[in-house]
């Protein structure tokens, strides 16, 4: 459900997804895995009622719903003619064969995935923070969502 605050927050997180995109980059996930990432997140304001601690938060609770088609949505992605996003170390025919070799590659990273989506995802709720602070927006959002 969406709430009055969120739907205020639809322009910056449009900016943030922007200025977001070179961190992801920098990460093992690719842009078609953030995406997904990004259907199963959430963000909460917590502590809305206090201008002191208040913070946007990620709610990551539903991630797990996503993590068994993290690995296969750049597969998904080659097999349609398209190129995945990114090359990761290990993919493709040197990943096979270090895999064949027991030298990497080709193991389930689920875990690995999961730890470095939750640690994206909370960066971004702390750029959007400080975005919507740079803005002068924060104290209406955040005095929205305490209404809420």
């Amino acid at each position: 459900m969406t709430t009055d605050w969120q739907e205020k927050l639809v322009g910056a997180r449009m900016t943030v997804d922007r200025k977001f995109n070179d961190r992801v980059r920098g990460s093992s996930l690719s842009n078609s895995q953030w995406g997904l990432v990004m259907t199963a997140v959430e963000f909460d304001i917590e502590n809305a009622d206090d201008p002191e601690s208040a913070r946007i938060v990620a709610d990551t609770s539903k991630l797990e719903h996503v993590l068994p088609e993290l690995e296969n949505v750049d597969d998904q992605m080659g097999g349609m003619g398209a190129a995945p996003d990114k090359s990761k170390d290990g993919d493709g025919m040197l990943g096979g064969i270090k895999s064949a070799l027991g030298l990497g590659g080709g193991g389930d990273n689920t875990d690995e995935l999961e730890m470095e989506a939750k640690q994206l995802a909370d960066e971004y709720a702390r750029e959007l923070q400080s975005h919507l602070e740079t803005e002068g927006r924060w104290k209406d959002i955040r005095e929205t969502a305490a209404d809420d």
